[in-house]
């Protein structure tokens, strides 16, 4: 059986190495264009803010070995053409045209079985100057070593990062510091416009805005405009010219197609090649998987394109097995995506909200905030968590975290409980591991299921931080009453006139004080002893009573 495999990143590799455990006598050829094979791309930031010292290690096997094309002729009996381009596919002969890169050889592969995975590369503006010495994008080892280089010749001040997604984000915390300014340029008006609702961004920005790094948003980049030295020194957006030393091109990921395209196969509405559960195109002799195909959103039943290595990786195992003879499918995604920015960790799962309503679906949402583990636990950190959810049926639609403490773990036990329908009733009774180096005793996953689930059921009713601003514009007859204790207040006193002071531990005795008329909205610093009171003058029979969720800690106060 012969194999040959287009691509050698991250799917082409992992096809290579499952297929020679199952098929010990299969040929495999694996091509690559470029010299550097089977590299953690995921790296590069860390590459470039210096905490991985050596472009190397985004190379080797947790036991250090390089995986290079010896690695894969001697501990795989792959066979890897580097420095080799695919350039034509012959559905009928079942054969690939090669072009050798060093010696500009020709040759032809014939196949029993091709695999695509030719990944994706970074999207480029169509705009004046990308071509510009100094003008990078960050998507192979050699742009970030370029980049790196760079920075460290101390002859970069300022770097222009154009895009505020999951790689912008990244790349300006891994070079800001107080030799190199940081502008961030995003056309939306929030940060991770892909990745986070607007309530859950605005956590981000303010994190970013406060390390240093300048947020643009809403801003349009027209043109790049080159120095006396030919290299770029000019942004000109629609807030005006920026001066630099240096862009970034950071607005995405395309799929890489041309060589599918041309061999008549079919792609999909994403513009990514289009597969079958198997991962299979509508040729049967033909797969492809990782950044060049598109995928099925689990909830929505859509197509998405979302290009991760965690999906690529496995795309590759079940092609594999596919080719071997075994019945392997691929589910399909729930797109979730996590990242760390300066201290705080960031992910979603899901569907955001508004995502979801254009699904079709009835959604209510809750923010909350918390700590990892318990208060008293010398090491602890807060962590505002989004759940989404249908009404009618309480199934959990998506979820985002964000903040200095363990979110991502939160972020793995939800994307797990979704993957099988789980309710909002499903996620508050499970039965997570508890001590106080790890949890509270109520974990955060239960408790915004709660807060949800009372949100739903009307027991309650709760303002978002959004809302919060939008009440305080439209009602004149509107109190925030503020429930800290007198040295929180102190310490950090909140700036709206209309504010009643007065503690939890005395509101059962002085809640008479509060006009019984007005719009009432308690406040804490987490939200949940304002939830405390909300129900406690609830219960007083003030009606016209709703708590802040997610407390103090989600505003700018």
């Amino acid at each position: 059986m012969r194999v040959v495999i287009i691509g050698g990143v991250a799917t082409g590799p992992k096809v290579a190495a499952r297929l020679r455990r199952l098929r010990p006598d299969a040929d495999i050829t694996v091509i690559e264009q470029g010299e550097l094979i089977s590299y953690g791309s995921c790296g590069l930031p860390l590459y470039l803010g210096n905490l991985v010292p050596d472009m190397m290690e985004l190379m080797m096997t947790s036991s250090g070995s390089v995986r290079d094309p010896d690695y894969f002729h001697h501990t795989k009996q792959v066979k890897v053409l580097n420095n080799t381009r695919a350039e034509e596919i012959d559905r009928i002969n079942k054969t690939v045209k090669i072009r050798n890169l060093v010696h500009n050889q020709q040759d032809a592969l014939p196949y029993d079985y091709l695999v695509l995975a030719t990944g994706g590369s970074p999207a480029v503006p169509s705009l004046p100057g990308t071509d510009l010495p100094n003008v990078f994008t960050l998507h192979h080892p050699k742009d970030a070593q370029a980049l790196r280089e760079s920075v460290r010749s101390k002859k970069l001040k300022h770097i222009t990062i154009i895009g505020a997604g999951l790689i912008g984000i990244e790349a300006a915390d891994a070079l800001f510091s107080p030799r190199v300014k940081v502008t961030l340029c995003e056309a939306q008006p929030q940060i991770l416009p892909k990745l986070l609702d607007a309530d859950m961004a605005a956590l981000v920005e303010k994190e970013v805005r406060n390390r240093g790094v300048e947020v643009l948003l809403s801003c349009q980049v027209r043109s790049l405009i080159a120095g006396d030295n030919g290299a770029v020194a000019l942004v000109e957006t629609t807030d005006g010219v920026i001066e630099t030393d240096a862009v970034i091109l950071a607005i995405g990921t395309r799929p890489t197609v041309e060589l599918a395209r041309a061999a008549g196969i079919e792609l999909g509405v994403t513009g990514a090649i289009k597969v079958n559960s198997h991962l299979q195109t509508e040729d049967p002799s033909i797969y492809a998987g990782g950044d060049c195909v598109e995928n099925y959103d689990l909830l929505s039943g859509q197509p998405v394109y979302s290009p991760l290595a965690s999906t690529a990786n496995k795309h590759g195992r079940i092609i594999a097995d596919n080719i071997s003879g075994r019945d392997s499918k691929f589910p399909g995604v729930n797109e979730t995506s996590v990242l760390q920015c300066f201290e705080y960790n960031i992910g979603r799962t899901g569907l955001g909200e508004e995502e979801a309503r254009k699904h079709g679906f009835d959604v209510s949402s809750v923010i909350i905030s918390g700590f990892d583990n318990t208060h008293y636990y010398p090491m602890h950190e807060k962590v505002k968590l989004k759940l989404i959810a249908d009404k009618s049926s309480c199934r959990v639609l998506g979820a985002q975290v964000v903040g200095a403490g363990e979110a991502i773990k939160r972020l793995d036990v939800l994307v797990t409980a979704m993957k099988y329908g789980a309710t909002l009733e499903d996620i508050a009774n499970l039965d997570l591991g508890y001590a106080p180096p790890f949890s509270t005793a109520i974990d955060l996953v239960a408790h915004a299921a709660n807060a949800l689930s009372n949100k739903i059921s009307g027991l309650i009713h709760s303002v978002s931080g959004a809302e919060l601003s939008t009440y305080l514009a439209d009602y004149k007859n509107l109190y925030i009453i503020d429930i800290r204790t007198s040295e929180e207040i102190q310490s950090t006193p909140i700036p709206y006139k209309n504010k009643i002071e007065i503690p939890l531990s005395e509101l059962a005795i002085r809640w008479g004080e509060l006009p019984t008329q007005a719009k009432l909205i308690t406040v804490c610093e987490l939200g949940v002893r304002s939830y405390e009171a909300a129900c406690m003058l609830q219960g007083k029979g003030l009606s016209g009573v709703s708590y802040l969720e997610g407390g103090l800690s989600i505003l700018d106060t």
